[in-house]
């Protein structure tokens, strides 16, 4: 079984915000980390969430999204606390085989999602 650092999963996640415009980590507790774009969240990290044992990251997911990737994959997918009823997806990071392309298209989907539209127009610019 493969140790995961989670501080080292906390930082390629933030490496991959950093590329956002105007995008700030907001470490609430040491197991937990918001991002965000004008202070609207779109990203958290967790690390044993509630006692869950787990690493994961949740998104704000565009409608249908969440249903269609957890159908998809359970294993790899679920349906975040608190934030799922709102549409937010969650991914497993602690599972084998991460598909880190998959994480920067679910985080700047989320992105978009949050940001203003000026912000998130520039993406598209680029």
């Amino acid at each position: 079984m493969t140790v995961l650092d989670p501080e080292a999963l906390r930082e390629r996640i933030a490496r991959i915000c950093a590329r956002f415009p105007e995008v700030h980590a907001v470490s609430e507790t040491g197991q937990h980390t918001a991002f965000q774009v004008r202070r609207k969240r779109f990203a958290y990290y967790t690390v044993d969430h509630h006692g869950d044992g787990r690493l994961a990251l949740s998104c704000r997911a565009a409608p249908g999204v969440q249903q269609g990737l957890v159908a998809a994959d359970p294993e790899r997918f679920f349906v975040p606390p608190y934030l799922g009823p709102r549409g937010w997806a969650g991914v497993y990071l602690d599972v084998p085989g991460v598909d880190w392309t998959g994480i920067e298209v679910l985080l700047r989907d989320a992105y978009v999602l949050a940001a203003p539209k000026r912000l998130a127009a520039s993406l598209t610019e680029s």
